[in-house]
């Protein structure tokens, strides 16, 4: 279940820092859009994407959402990938998170291989 304070901030339009594990164990955080339903933080990203790989080998990740308006509020979601939606839900899903961050749809030309969602279920929830 996620946190009232966490889906707040995960359903406004603010940025979120997915850090996963790389191959050699190192972290990778990227700066990504981000959204939840009542049991997962849902990130968008391709599966050529690093980050879509480190998942895939190691399906730990640590989330940080942090308030538009205030840098100062934020919550860090630690928790693991359990499930990933492909094809048109996911494809559909960034139309939707486009829309949130840019006020119009996603543009076609940026996707470069298919758009998965990511549904991370959470392990921890700090809200600051």
């Amino acid at each position: 279940m996620i946190d009232d304070a966490v889906k707040e901030l995960a359903k406004g339009a603010n940025f979120a820092a997915l850090t996963t594990l790389l191959p050699s164990g190192q972290p990778q955080t990227n700066v990504m859009w981000v959204d939840c339903d009542d049991e997962h933080v849902l990130i968008n990203t391709e599966i050529g994407r690093q980050k879509f790989r480190d998942v895939e080998a190691d399906p730990r990740v640590t989330v940080a959402i942090w308030d538009a308006a205030n840098p100062y509020h934020y919550a860090e979601v630690r928790g693991r990938v359990v499930e990933v939606v492909g094809g048109e839900a996911a494809r559909a899903h960034i139309d939707v998170l486009s829309d949130k961050y840019t006020g119009k749809p996603y543009d076609p030309a940026m996707i470069g291989t298919e758009r998965v969602l990511l549904k991370i279920a959470p392990e921890r929830q700090r809200v600051q």
